[in-house]
């Protein structure tokens, strides 16, 4: 008899017949998860003191549990020995073990069994802290990424599906909100798209204390005008793209992202699919790297622009379309989305130069995985790319963000020789904007190697005024938490606590954050509260900081985390 067990959403054991089996005791839908989710088989003792640390006999209330599974799966074998052993009928059909296949049903979803609160150790309610939001992390990637799918082919009715599901599950998630608007937008329901801003701006004001972002507004925008009469579309939309390039790269953002919405809107009237796909593709790369918090609208474009590229033949840029996709799942922490992106990127490049970009993303993406050697290997490889093509940026790129790699794997000496290579190109290539970063990674090399914090300190205050200067919140926020070490390595408390409060709340000014670097400033402020005896202090950021790291999957910050809320 084929059995499925749903423990996404409201938990069930569902027969083959459509009957459903109801375990009535939370203690038993948590053993039951645990037991499911575990890469290895759990003993006994250790099961039955992390759910019944406070029943007199734990082993036989354990043994009632699994028996009361076992009922309920009406197979008598399974949930045997010590360690105890799945052994599920083969036919068994487990949901989450399924989540990240292509005909699971993700509309059903809903939170790590839901309603469950079993009376158990602070272990396990962390246990199952972690994995409700790891699991609603994985959903919610899942969800967005048929979002972006059904737009980029064209289904926008099938995009407020899945839209409206997105911002069901995460009603304070602005991108969330975003992708429904671009959603109702595109398919021609203006009215329900404005109407949604408005309902979603009197939400986030009452209930966040702050109106979204300009970039949910722009999610809802008209197409422009038709290109002027006399003039090959294709012409206007390459003169109009080549302008908003130049204009984005002199610092004139805006300007430069309306030249490249019309270009769109141009080459579109025109003959050439490959013209739709680069200048979809341009826009959504600058909506991503030049405009701050409009990361949501990119990704909608990129996946489109990949889309229209494949099926035009157009291999080159889908490369680099799902290239920034795969940098902007990263830098949200969504990283198996990430890795599919950029291994499908990989089969479509043609050049070392695009190569050299995958690979810098891929590093990017594992380094903060916690797959460290992993990532650094292909930093290596971006390197190698970049250099052969002379293509300096990509090469600063990876020599600023690789040596934060090397920094969490204590190669310091490597690191500072990266650091001043990427520093000297810098400033060769004028590129201001990307400086603070590198010199904010520099500082905290120099930290760790006991140079004096207040002779660190003078530079790194010029990078983060350069940041405000630059309204980069993420390298606003890098420098000032550098700065809060700096004060905090002089036992500086008082200043060291009000530096990384700064650098939290500028990293939290836009929704497209970095959110390894948000996972780090709350680790700093967490061990700081250590360090000082502020123990309650310490279990507070320990809280926030195990489900901002389980949905980044900084597996490493979730234990160091669940270590302290045990002190």
């Amino acid at each position: 008899m084929a059995l499925k067990i749903c423990l996404i959403g409201r938990p069930a054991i569902v027969a083959d017949s459509g009957g459903e089996q109801f375990l009535r005791s939370h203690q038993a839908w948590a053993l039951l998860g645990r037991l499911v989710l575990q890469k290895r088989p759990i003993d006994r003792r250790r099961l039955a003191g992390e759910l019944f640390p406070e029943t007199r006999d734990p082993l036989g209330a354990l043994r009632w549990c699994l028996g009361a599974i076992r009922k309920t799966l009406g197979a008598p074998e399974t949930l045997r020995g010590d360690p105890v052993q799945l052994n599920f009928p083969p036919d068994t059909e487990v949901d989450v073990w399924r989540i990240n296949e292509p005909d699971f049903d993700i509309s059903e979803a809903g939170e790590f069994l839901e309603g469950v609160e079993p009376r158990c150790s602070p272990e396990l309610s962390t246990w199952l802290l972690v994995e409700r939001e790891r699991i609603a992390g994985l959903v919610e990637g899942h969800i967005r990424n048929r979002v972006l799918a059904n737009l980029s082919s064209g289904n926008a009715r099938g995009a407020i599906k899945f839209a409206e599901l997105g911002a069901r599950l995460r009603p304070y998630d602005e991108g969330a909100h975003i992708l429904l608007v671009k959603s109702l937008a595109e398919a021609g329901r203006h009215e329900a798209a404005a109407q949604h801003i408005d309902n979603t701006q009197r939400v986030f004001t009452a209930e966040l204390g702050e109106k979204p972002s300009a970039a949910l507004w722009s999610a809802g925008r008209r197409a422009v005008s038709a290109p002027p009469v006399g003039v090959r579309s294709e012409a206007v939309a390459v003169s109009l793209l080549e302008s908003g390039l130049a204009a984005v790269a002199a610092g004139s953002v805006e300007a430069g992202i309306d030249c490249l919405r019309r270009s769109i809107a141009v080459a579109e009237s025109s003959s050439s699919r490959e013209l739709v796909a680069s200048t979809t593709f341009e826009l959504g790369a600058a909506l991503v790297h030049s405009l701050r918090g409009y990361d949501d609208e990119g990704a909608v474009l990129l996946q489109r622009a990949t889309t229209i590229a494949l099926e035009c033949g157009a291999q080159a840029t889908a490369a680099k379309a799902l290239r920034e996709l795969g940098y902007v799942e990263a830098l949200a922490g969504r990283r198996p989305s990430a890795e599919h992106f950029l291994d499908e990127a990989l089969k479509l490049a043609e050049d070392l130069e695009t190569l050299a970009g995958i690979y810098a993303v891929k590093g990017f993406n594992l380094v903060d995985w916690g797959r460290v050697k992993e990532g650094l290997a292909h930093y290596e490889i971006s390197l190698s790319h970049a250099r052969q093509t002379r293509s300096r940026r990509r090469e600063i790129w990876s020599l600023g963000l690789g040596a934060w790699g090397l920094l969490k794997a204590d190669r310091l000496g490597d690191a500072e020789h990266w650091l001043a290579n990427c520093l000297e190109l810098v400033d060769e290539q004028n590129w201001i904007a990307f400086k603070p970063w590198p010199t904010a990674v520099q500082a905290e090399v120099r930290l760790r190697q006991q140079v004096d914090p207040s002779a660190i300190r003078e530079t790194l205050e010029g990078a983060f005024a350069l940041s405000c200067q630059i309204g980069d919140p993420c390298w606003e926020a890098a420098t000032a938490r550098v700065i809060g070490l700096t004060h905090l390595a002089e036992d500086h408390y008082d200043v060291a606590t009000e530096w990384l409060s700064q650098a939290r709340a500028r990293c939290l000014k836009q929704t497209d954050r970095f959110a390894a670097l948000l996972v780090a400033i709350i680790s700093d402020q967490m061990n700081m509260s250590v360090k000082t005896g502020l123990l309650k202090d310490a279990r507070g950021f320990a809280r926030e900081l195990i489900p901002c790291a389980a949905r980044a999957h900084m597996d490493r910050e979730v234990r160091l985390a669940t270590a302290v809320l045990a002190l």
